[in-house]
């Protein structure tokens, strides 16, 4: 116990520290918000990959998956390396960089409002965003929280509220860059962490080899199959536990749809795009952070696969459902001491860049594209004469300000409902990615490629996407489980776009010329 206090508070120092030695750097709009858009390529590549890994990951989706496909779970993280990382880097990273930069972007609804000459598209964005990350940001706590529990005994509420005040700590005091700089630190202590705990996890079944073929000889037990509802074992063979692609290889794509691709629609992730320093900083990012996800995310999924044989059974007769966020914290429950601090390190170091990153963009568009909606920036003003460099410090300050309390209320929410949670937390993370990549990504990745995108056409995703979410939602899931229906929306975006485009008024010419200039430079 005395090693785990040891090293949590070592964590806690460092993590305080990097937010008030960044500090000089958030007083302005930003500086706070993308770190002064010069954040080099090793910071971002950590900070994409460290926000894209949280406990949702490591606890609920890696217990969740790897119970339901067995070792085929890997393949989800290999996706998340190929398509989330690598694929998203080299197709949104360069444009996103000079596109944003070149209409003055500093979010994602922004970006639609400018892109598309429409305000009210960047108000309905933002909304959207700040709506729907409450939900991801509430399973980040819930997934450390559990893991907190088993490690040091502490109580949940607890855990909750120490994550919640300390990530509130750093990030008001130093926004993006002491976002970034801890997430770097964080990102460390996950790779250190998941290799040693799948080396000591899987010596515990007598060695790799060995652990295979008592996954080989796993089936499905009575409770699995007595509310197998979707049919995922309806075909199952011996072995499938151990096989390449599982009991249920159709099943398994969706889940790697809705945790890859989705990310290229996340404001969070997005945003990580804008603040990068130069097209350099871009290559190198897009090795690191692929190597990274491999790792975290290979790895992960890799672990939770072997759950089947730590856990006698995932239901809980009791609650009469399926409890898949306990199989991770008692495959971990194990391991000595000092290698449960250092798992509860891992979660956390994921969780808190996570949730600082869910907070900051959260806050900065309420702020930017509600509060303060208005597209002309305080640089163009000074430049212009209509204001003087000491009101236009004023309003940056202002404006700062009032992020700074936003993320204390977006916080405070979000840990609302972590401490009375409707659903474990796939499903909140289910729910989350579905309504923001659902009505963002095709829109987004067409607006960077496309001249030819209408205003009534991302209108159109926006409605597809979170009137999907919402609808089966509100029906129980009746129409499709939470993570089959996000990768629905998510694809379904990509033909919604180019027909309610076909069909409508375009932009004029020479306005999308001109934002299109940026590429030609």
């Amino acid at each position: 116990m005395f090693i785990k206090i040891l090293l949590t508070i070592l964590f806690f120092a460092i993590t305080i520290g990097v937010g008030i030695y960044s500090r000089k750097q958030a007083r302005s709009v930003d500086g706070f918000v993308l770190g002064g858009r010069n954040v080099g390529g090793w910071l971002t590549a950590f900070a994409y990959g460290t926000s894209y890994f949280s406990a949702v990951v490591f606890v609920g989706y890696a217990g969740q998956f790897g119970w339901k496909y067995g070792l085929a779970s890997s393949w989800i993280g290999v996706g998340n390396a190929i398509i989330g990382s690598l694929l998203a880097w080299l197709v949104l990273g360069r444009r996103t960089k000079l596109m944003t930069q070149h209409i003055q972007s500093r979010t994602m609804p922004d970006f639609f409002g400018t892109r598309y000459r429409n305000q009210g598209l960047r108000v309905a964005a933002s909304i959207i965003a700040f709506v729907f990350l409450i939900p991801y940001t509430a399973g980040v706590y819930m997934g450390i929280s559990k893991l907190f529990e088993m490690g040091f005994g502490i109580p949940y509420t607890y855990c909750a509220w120490i994550m919640a005040i300390l990530t509130a700590c750093y990030v008001i005091l130093g926004g993006y860059k002491a976002t970034a700089i801890n997430d770097f630190i964080q990102g460390i202590i996950m790779l250190l962490g998941i290799t040693t705990v799948i080396a000591v996890v899987i010596n515990h079944q007598g060695g790799l080899t060995e652990a295979m073929h008592k996954m080989a000889m796993q089936v499905p037990n009575a409770d699995d199959l007595a509310h197998d509802k979707a049919g995922l074992y309806a075909n199952f063979k011996a072995g499938d536990f151990a096989s390449w692609f599982g009991p249920n290889v159709m099943s398994l794509i969706g889940v790697v749809v809705l945790t890859s691709l989705g990310t290229w629609g996340l404001p969070q992730m997005v945003g990580k795009f804008y603040s990068i320093s130069d097209e350099g900083a871009i290559r190198r990012g897009t090795i690191i952070s692929t190597i990274f996800a491999f790792i975290v995310a290979g790895g992960c999924y890799f672990l939770g696969g072997f759950g089947r044989l730590f856990v006698p059974t995932a239901f809980n007769a009791e609650r009469g459902k399926f409890v898949y966020d306990n199989i991770i914290p008692s495959m971990l429950e194990t391991l000595p001491d000092a290698l449960i601090a250092l798992v509860v390190l891992l979660v956390l170091s994921a969780s808190m860049s996570t949730l600082a990153s869910l907070v900051l963009t959260s806050s900065s568009t309420m702020t930017l594209d509600l509060i303060y909606r208005d597209k002309k920036s305080t640089d163009e003003e000074v430049r212009e004469g209509e204001i003087d460099d000491m009101i236009a410090e004023k309003i940056e300050r202002r404006k700062v300000v009032i992020m700074r309390v936003l993320i204390v209320f977006f916080i405070v929410i979000s840990l609302m409902i972590a401490l009375n949670p409707p659903q474990f937390i796939a499903q909140l993370m289910g729910i989350s990615w579905g309504a923001l990549a659902g009505a963002f990504l095709a829109p987004f990745l067409y607006g960077l490629y496309w001249r030819g995108v209408t205003p009534a056409a991302v209108w159109a995703c926006f409605v597809w996407g979170v009137g999907l979410t919402l609808v089966n939602m509100l029906t129980g899931n009746a129409i499709l489980n939470p993570i089959d229906c996000g990768a629905v929306a998510m694809v379904g975006g990509f033909i919604v776009v180019p027909i309610v485009s076909f069909f409508t008024p375009k932009l004029k010419t020479d306005k999308v010329d001109k934002i299109f200039e940026c590429y030609k430079k």
